[in-house]
């Protein structure tokens, strides 16, 4: 690789034209959900009956009525169509952390060169793509290939375009021939309905019947976008997703100029360009900003419907980086693409509502205060039991790089709640009042006191939380950017499913009139119990992991640990029990997950040592040699000293890189991908010392103060 290479990239984005401001215009909301089969487009293509029965289980999980698949899949057909589509796919999510789809045109031939546009409700509701190549974690052979899709109605098909054409795509479940789950939707739906069905019995308990609870997710998408021309140029990124070699800047984001910066046009053109292809699709994309590394930013969306979210948040990835391509820009999805920067996360805001309100809003009556500190210890007591499992859905090779460092919290599981909530909790569990509170002056009593007022944010953000309550809802901010949204919030559906049916059956046997003394006695042992679960200080302090561990709290730091509570006896009897994950299907995630997490150390060693021995090494010999003959010619002459030193660090740090490269060689014979992380740290701090040695023009790959701040 030509070192030329770099400075035709510098200077081809030096030359690119500066885009100026559109014309002044209104703002194209018209064409929101355009490319949705949404409940316009149902009532438009479908008659009336048919239309409200497919909408009630759209809207409120009412069972699909079998009979209307025929009637729907035709009025899916005419409005795709109608759209320019000419294929239609059934687009599910395997394990492989991505999306999948096999395209069949809506072409049926009728004879000789005749032929009829068709689809049928047996194509609707169930396809057959070989399941043979993607990873089932041994719940099936590898030599049986049959797989089914199954239509989700729930979530609503849409259209997804290309320069020649427009495909439409059904969201679908993934199952194997013997109807274990293949996907990760199919697991999340059932967990949404375990979830749904306790917190109606929950919500029974305080006397509130209401069908409709709805489970919410806000994500927050992090991604850091560079140049296409230093892309190319950097086979760790092609090829890993992130860095594996570069000396980070004197200047990256210490002066914190970049956090919620001025866009640049040429990026505030990318963001609308995604905006509207996100709009056209129905994804309420709402907030756009830089975020606190050069180079990175992030999206987010407005809340939905769980299941939905997750759909939407599959497609904003693949959205960012189709429009990033087309933009001359590559989008980083990776957790950690560069070293001593902030990682990338994807925060997932989580909530439940029942009726229209909010479970986790504290009220203005003793009752409603009473059910909603009885949820708010059912999410400790959930946190605290299994934030094992919590831990495993964040388990991935690239979050191990960025889980404590910068933004990110640790990886010891904690709540946050905040110094008002937390007093009320210890004024509830001593039974004293603390003199903290505006004019409480008495102990609380559950269905007398009320809370004192508590406005929507009743503390400051704690940042470094893993878990955080901030207002009426729970943000989780451990999963990786490139991570589904679906494990995190299938394990947080069923392990709350479990401790609110724990408070329920509690609940159901109390007498009416001791009700609430009961419910107080019911909390105080509750909260004692789980509240070293909470933690309202600095989680990046060594002070707190200390702490954590006298707590008894799981501290899992790598996949290799954290995917382990997979095959603990509890955790799958709690799975199999709420009929989200069966044994066998527990066993195969963490087949799946363990040889995912393997695969991906070993093609980071093997690539860091292809690009150290084929790319660095040679510059760095060749400027050696250089070095050497400057050295002889010059003789006792002036700047003898200075090429000594030049020649020394050149020499001995190729030595070191070449050693190096040999016991990550060795380490690569077998199968330790904690060795070969540690081998591979060690050829990147030579290679990285080597960077400020070898004079700028040789350096074979473009460098963190270009990709990170040239675009």
């Amino acid at each position: 690789m030509s070192s030329n290479n770099r400075i035709y990239a510098i200077n081809t984005i030096a030359s690119r034209p500066v885009p100026g401001p559109c014309p002044a215009a209104g703002a194209d909301i018209a064409s929101y959900g355009e490319d949705v089969f949404n409940a316009a487009a149902i009532r438009q293509y479908l008659p009336k009956r048919t239309a409200e029965k497919l909408l009630s289980t759209i809207t409120r999980g009412a069972p699909l009525d079998p009979a209307i698949a025929g009637d729907v899949a035709h009025a899916m057909k005419e409005w795709a169509m109608s759209r320019g589509a000419t294929h239609f796919t059934h687009w599910f999510q395997p394990l492989t952390g991505g999306t999948a789809e096999k395209h069949d045109a809506f072409l049926e031939s009728t004879g000789m060169a005749q032929a009829v546009m068709s689809f049928s409700g047996k194509n609707l509701i169930m396809g057959e793509p070989d399941a043979s190549s993607f990873p089932s974690g041994g719940l099936r052979c590898t030599f049986e290939a049959r797989g089914y899709t199954a239509w989700d109605p729930t979530s609503p098909a849409f259209i997804k375009r290309h320069a020649k054409g427009a495909t439409l795509c059904i969201p679908t479940a993934f199952y194997s021939y013997t109807g274990a789950a293949l996907d990760r939707k199919t697991p999340l739906l059932r967990s949404i309905q375990a979830l749904r069905n306790a917190v109606k019995r929950f919500m029974k308990c305080f006397g509130k019947e209401d069908d409709h609870v709805q489970i919410s997710l806000g994500a927050e998408q992090e991604y850091f976008l560079i140049d296409k021309n230093f892309y190319f140029l950097r086979p760790d990124l092609v090829q890993t997703g992130r860095t594996l070699f570069g000396a980070p800047p004197p200047k990256h984001q210490q002066l914190e100029d970049h956090y919620f910066g001025s866009i640049r046009p040429r990026i505030l053109n990318f963001m609308s360009e995604v905006e509207q292809e996100l709009w056209k699709l129905g994804i309420p994309a709402k907030t756009r900003h830089n975020e606190a590394a050069p180079a990175q930013f992030e999206l987010a969306a407005v809340y939905e419907e769980q299941n939905l979210a997750v759909d939407h948040n599959m497609l904003v990835m693949e959205i960012l980086r189709q429009t990033a391509e087309r933009n001359g820009l590559i989008c980083l999805l990776h957790e950690k693409p560069f070293a001593g920067v902030n990682g990338s996360g994807k925060h997932n805001n989580w909530s439940v509502s029942y009726g229209g309100r909010q479970l986790f809003d504290p009220g203005s009556d003793p009752a409603e205060n009473a059910l909603f500190l009885t949820a708010l210890c059912a999410i400790l007591r959930a946190v605290d039991l299994h934030s094992d499992l919590l831990r495993t859905t964040t388990g991935a090779a690239g979050n191990d790089h960025r889980l404590g460092a910068c933004e990110a919290p640790p990886a010891i599981i904690s709540i946050f709640l905040g110094e008002q909530l937390t007093e009320i909790l210890e004024q509830l569990d001593s039974g004293v009042p603390s003199g903290k509170g505006k004019g409480r002056n008495n102990s609380m009593i559950i269905g007398v006191d009320t809370l004192p007022p508590l406005p929507r944010d009743t503390t400051d953000r704690n940042r470094t939380s893993p878990f955080a309550f901030t207002g009426n809802k729970f943000e989780f901010r451990a999963p990786g950017a490139s991570q589904s949204c679906s494990g995190v919030n299938m394990m947080l559906n069923t392990i709350v499913a479990e401790s609110l049916d724990f408070f329920s059956e509690k609940l159901e046997k109390f007498p009416e009139k001791e009700f609430n003394k009961k419910l107080q006695q019911l909390l105080k042992s509750v909260y004692s119990a789980h509240k070293r679960i909470v933690f309202n200080g600095d989680n990046y302090s060594a002070a707190w992991a200390a702490e954590a561990e006298r707590r008894g709290l799981v501290n899992l730091t790598s996949t290799l640990e954290a995917l382990k509570p997979l095959k603990y006896k509890a955790n799958k009897e709690l799975m199999a029990r709420y009929g989200v994950l069966s044994e066998a299907e527990m066993e195969s995630r963490y087949e799946v997950f363990l040889a995912e997490y393997r695969r991906k150390i070993r093609i980071e060693g093997e690539v860091g040592l292809e690009t150290a021995r084929s790319i660095i090494l040679p510059a760095v010999s060749i400027q050696l040699g250089s070095a050497v003959e400057t050295l002889n010619a010059l003789g006792d002459r002036p700047g003898r000293s200075a090429m000594e030193r030049t020649v020394k660090a050149l020499g001995g740090g190729l030595d070191r890189l070449s050693d190096s490269c040999l016991a990550l060689e060795e380490v690569l014979k077998k199968d330790d991908p904690a060795g070969i992380l540690a081998a591979l740290a060690e050829v990147r701090r030579a290679a990285d010392a080597l960077e400020g040695v070898l004079e700028d023009q040789s350096w074979p790959l473009p460098k963190y103060r270009e990709m990170l701040f040239v675009y």
